[in-house]
């Protein structure tokens, strides 16, 4: 296990909002995964790129600090203006005292950013403006989002 700092790419795909979507994470020049829902929507499948991402560093890479890259301003945001702290100290309501969209997602995302014992940083990248990373983990979601749009 190594203790280099990781960076991961993450992104969400929907065909129709909801519709058949796709999530993907990549280390650039290392690993990369996809996978994809019948129905779903976008934000959903920017958070469960996440999700899958840490999962997967977490068995390979121990403690080591990891940057995630996306193009959601939702996740980002969530992470760097600490929404989180927000939806925690209000019972799961947003600043509008409603129910916090995609609760059962940003709970095993909360989990595994805020509690694993290492430091993960998010960064936004403006999405489809030519970052050959990004560039990839969007193609890699499109084409899941696109298989899943077939098996429904």
């Amino acid at each position: 296990m190594s203790n280099e700092p990781v960076v991961v790419y993450t992104d969400g795909s929907c065909l129709g909002n909801p519709g058949p979507g796709g999530w993907a994470w990549a280390i650039p020049d290392g690993p990369y995964a996809n996978g994809g829902e019948p129905r779903t929507t976008n934000q959903r499948m920017e958070i469960t790129a996440v999700i899958e991402a840490l999962r997967t560093i977490g068995k390979n890479d121990g403690a080591a600090p990891i940057t995630v890259i996306s193009d959601s301003t939702y996740v980002v945001k969530c992470f760097q203006d600490r929404w989180w702290e927000g939806w925690l100290r209000r019972d799961w309501k947003n600043s509008q005292r409603q129910p916090v969209a995609n609760r059962d997602l940003w709970e095993p995302l909360l989990e595994l950013a805020l509690d694993s014992g290492r430091e993960i940083v998010f960064r936004w990248v403006k999405g489809h403006s030519g970052d050959r990373w990004n560039d990839f983990v969007d193609e890699l979601a499109v084409a899941a989002a696109t298989e899943a749009r077939g098996s429904s």
